[in-house]
C-alpha cells in the first residue's frame, strides 16, 4: 500500500471513487481506442454509480477519461459540453449488472470507421480501478501497471509466440501478471500481460505480426 491508497489521487473532486476512479476507467477506453475519439459512447452505470452519478460528477468524469483527460484535468467540469462540441454522441443508462461491484461502468463505443468495442470495470476506492471485461471477455487488471492486451485466435503456439518474443527480443521486460480468457475452444481469445516497465512500440508491432493475432494494444499505466 502506498500513500495514494490512503489519501487518494490528485484530482478534481468531489469523490475519489466516483470521480477519479471514473476518469481512470474512461482512460482505459481511450487507450483501447488508441487515443481516438469515439463517434458514439453508450455508458451503462450499475449500483451506486447509477444512483449518484450526476451529483458526484461520474458522468462527466467517465466522458473526460474517454476523451483522454486525467483525474486532475479542469476540463472534467465541462466534459459533457466538450464531448458535444467534439461531435461525440453519448448516453447514460442505469442498469443493475448482475454480480458487479457497486461502482461499475460498462462502456460501449463506436469509432468513426465503424469499429466497435466495450470495456467493463469498477472503481474500487481511493481512485483505484479493476477492469473485468473487454469486448465481452473476462480480463483482470488494475491499470496500475503497463498492460499488453493481445487479441487472438485460440490456437496452439500463440501464447508461446508472444512470450518467446518477450524473452528473446526484449529480455529486460518482466511479466508481473498474466491472464488468458477465451470465448470457446479455438475461438476468440485475449491475453492480458502486465509488465513492470514500459515496453518499446516495436514489441507491439512484433506481436501484431504473429500468426492468429488480430491485434495487440499497450495500455500505459493510467
Amino acid at each position: 500500500m502506498n500513500v495514494f491508497d490512503i489519501i487518494g489521487p490528485v484530482m478534481i473532486g468531489p469523490s475519489s471513487s466516483h470521480t477519479a476512479g471514473a476518469v481512470r476507467l474512461g482512460r482505459v477506453v481511450n487507450k483501447l481506442m488508441d487515443g481516438a475519439l469515439p463517434e458514439q459512447a453508450e455508458i451503462t452505470l450499475s449500483g451506486s454509480f447509477a444512483q449518484t452519478y450526476k451529483g458526484h460528477g461520474t458522468d462527466r468524469a467517465l466522458l473526460a477519461g474517454i476523451m483522454g483527460y486525467h483525474s486532475y484535468s479542469p476540463e472534467i467540469r465541462d466534459a459533457l459540453e466538450i464531448a458535444k462540441d467534439k461531435g461525440i454522441e453519448f448516453s447514460f443508462i442505469k442498469e443493475n449488472i448482475k454480480g458487479a461491484h457497486p461502482n461499475t461502468a460498462l462502456i460501449r463505443y463506436v469509432l468513426h470507421d465503424g469499429s466497435e468495442g466495450a470495456m467493463q470495470g469498477a472503481s474500487i476506492g481511493g481512485g483505484n480501478i479493476q477492469v473485468s471485461r473487454i469486448n465481452g471477455m473476462n480480463v483482470d487488471f488494475s491499470g496500475d501497471n503497463n498492460t499488453l492486451l493481445v487479441m487472438h485466435e485460440d490456437k496452439p503456439g500463440v501464447i508461446a509466440g508472444v512470450t518467446n518474443i518477450m524473452h528473446w527480443e526484449y529480455a529486460d521486460l518482466n511479466i508481473s501478471n498474466f491472464h488468458l480468457s477465451r470465448e470457446s475452444k479455438g475461438g476468440k481469445a485475449i491475453m492480458t500481460i502486465e509488465i513492470d516497465s514500459l515496453p518499446p512500440e516495436t514489441l507491439i508491432d512484433s506481436i501484431r505480426r504473429l500468426d492468429h493475432v488480430s491485434n495487440a494494444l499497450l495500455i500505459r499505466r493510467v
